[in-house]
C-alpha cells in the first residue's frame, strides 16, 4: 500500500505541555510535516498556548480554535467535551501517554473503520525500546487497540523527526558564509561577535552555567554565547548583573552573552546550523542539534530517582564513540558524575579537553547525522505503520 494511503485524510495530535517547549516543539514540527508532506488535515490539541506562542508567534493565546499554517489548533482546556464519530480523525496520536478525553475515546470506538490510535512516546536510546516499538495495547473495555510508537536511534525504532527538505536547506545555509553572517546580523550580532567562537545555550535552570561562563571569560579567543530570553536568566543576571532581557549584551573578558527573543523554529534551526557549539535540552532541540551536525552537549530533562542518568548513559554509549572528553563534559553538565561513579573534574579542565578534541567531536557529529538519516524519518515511518494497521484491519473484516 502506498505511503500516501492516508493522503487528504485526517490526523489529530493531543499534546500536554510538561517540558515547556520540548513537548509542543515536537508536536508542532510533526503536525506541520504531516500536513505539508502528506496532505493530511491535522488538528493539534494543546493545553498551553503561551508556551506554544513562544516558538510560533502566530498563535493567539486567547483563541479556543484557530488555524495556524494550515493546522487547526484547539485549546485543550480539560477532559470534558462531547464528541461524535464524525469528529474523530483517521489517525489519533496521544503524545507521551497524555490521556485523551474519555468521550473522544468512546467516539473512536463508534467509528467504522476505527482510527489508528498511537501513543507517541518520548525519545530514549535505551535498548528495550526496540522490543516495545509498535506493540499493541488493547483497550480493557472498548473494541480499540492503541499502539506504542517510539522514536529512536536505530532502524528498529521510529527514527527521528526530519522534514524532507531539511538536509538541502541545511547544506545550502551552512555552505554560505554570507547567509550565516546575515543571519547573525539580524540577531543583532556585531562583526566581532560573528567572527568569534559562537555558542547557542538552551538549558534547564539548574545547569552549571556560571561555572562555564567563568571559564569562557578567560578564553584565549573570543566566545559569543546566544541565550534565549528566560533561559538561564538567574545565572546570567548573577554572573553579569542587571536584567537578562532580549536585546541585552553582556561582556566579561573574552565572553560576550547576547540575549535573544524566542525565535520561530526555522530560525532556531539556523542558529544551530550557524554556531560552532550548541548546548541543547529536552528532546526537540536535542534532535535538531543532531541534524545540525555541529558539536553539542545535551541537558537531559530530570526524572525521579535519577532515571534520566540511565538514559543519558544509553545515548552516550551510542553517540560519544568512546571520546572521554565529550563523555566527561556531558556528565559534568548534567551533574551525573557522582551518579555514574566518575571522579569530579573541574570545568576548566573539562572545557580545555573539549576544545582540544573539538575537531574529532565535529567529525563524529557529521558521521552521526549521516547514520541517523539512514534510519529513516519518524513521520514517514508513522504513516507507513498506520497504513499497515489499517490494511490489516480491512483484511480481517473480509
Amino acid at each position: 500500500m502506498s505511503l500516501h494511503h492516508f493522503k487528504q485524510g485526517s490526523l489529530v495530535i493531543f499534546c500536554k505541555v510538561v517540558d515547556n517547549f520540548g513537548d509542543i516543539g515536537i508536536c508542532w514540527r510533526l503536525a506541520r510535516q504531516l500536513q505539508q508532506e502528506y496532505g493530511l488535515a491535522v488538528t493539534l490539541w494543546v493545553d498551553d498556548l503561551k508556551s506554544f506562542q513562544r516558538i510560533c508567534p502566530a498563535v493567539r493565546i486567547h483563541q479556543e480554535v484557530q488555524t495556524v499554517e494550515y493546522i487547526t489548533v484547539r485549546f485543550w482546556r480539560d477532559q470534558e467535551g462531547i464528541f461524535s464519530a464524525g469528529e474523530v480523525a483517521d489517525i489519533v496520536i496521544e503524545f507521551f501517554a497524555c490521556d485523551i478525553p474519555p468521550r473522544y475515546i468512546a467516539a473512536m470506538a463508534a467509528c467504522n473503520p476505527r482510527p489508528v490510535w498511537l501513543n507517541l512516546e518520548g525519545l530514549t536510546a535505551e535498548e528495550w525500546v526496540e522490543g516495545c516499538h509498535t506493540l499493541p495495547s488493547p483497550h480493557p473495555r472498548l473494541p480499540l487497540t492503541k499502539y506504542f510508537f517510539f522514536p529512536g536511534f536505530t532502524n528498529k525504532t521510529g527514527g527521528l523527526l526530519h522534514e524532507f527538505s531539511l538536509e538541502e536547506k541545511r547544506q545550502q545555509f551552512q555552505s554560505n558564509a554570507l547567509a550565516k553572517a546575515d543571519f547573525f546580523a539580524q540577531l543583532g550580532a556585531t562583526s566581532t561577535e560573528i567572527a568569534s567562537f559562537k555558542v547557542s545555550l538552551f538549558c534547564y535552570p539548574h545547569a552549571p552555567v556560571e561555572n562555564l561562563f567563568d571559564v569562557w571569560k578567560t578564553s584565549e579567543n573570543p566566545i559569543t554565547c546566544f541565550v534565549p530570553e528566560g533561559v538561564a536568566a538567574t545565572s546570567v543576571e548573577t554572573f553579569f548583573g542587571g536584567k537578562a532581557i532580549a536585546g541585552e549584551v553582556k561582556t566579561q573578558g573574552a565572553l560576550t552573552v547576547r540575549i535573544l527573543p524566542f525565535i520561530p523554529q526555522p530560525d532556531y534551526d539556523k542558529l544551530l546550523w550557524a554556531c560552532d557549539f550548541n548546548i541543547v535540552r529536552g528532546e526537540d532541540s536535542f534532535v535538531r542539534a543532531q541534524w545540525a551536525g555541529v558539536p553539542f552537549v545535551w541537558h537531559i530533562y530530570p526524572q525521579d530517582e535519577n532515571l534520566h542518568f540511565k538514559k543519558l548513559r544509553a545515548f552516550l554509549t551510542k553517540y560519544a564513540d568512546e571520546n572521554d572528553a565529550l563523555i566527561n563534559f556531558f556528565l559534568w553538565w548534567n551533574d551525573a558524575n557522582g551518579a555514574m561513579g566518575e571522579e569530579q573534574v573541574s570545568c576548566s579542565l573539562l572545557w580545555r579537553s573539549m576544545s582540544e578534541s573539538m575537531s574529532k567531536i565535529s567529525d563524529r557529529a557529521t558521521e552521526w547525522r549521516k547514520h541517523m538519516l539512514e534510519n529513516g524519518d519518524l513521520a514517514a515511518k508513522l504513516i507507513q505503520f498506520a497504513n499497515a494497521v489499517r490494511s490489516a484491519a480491512a483484511e480481517n473484516k473480509v
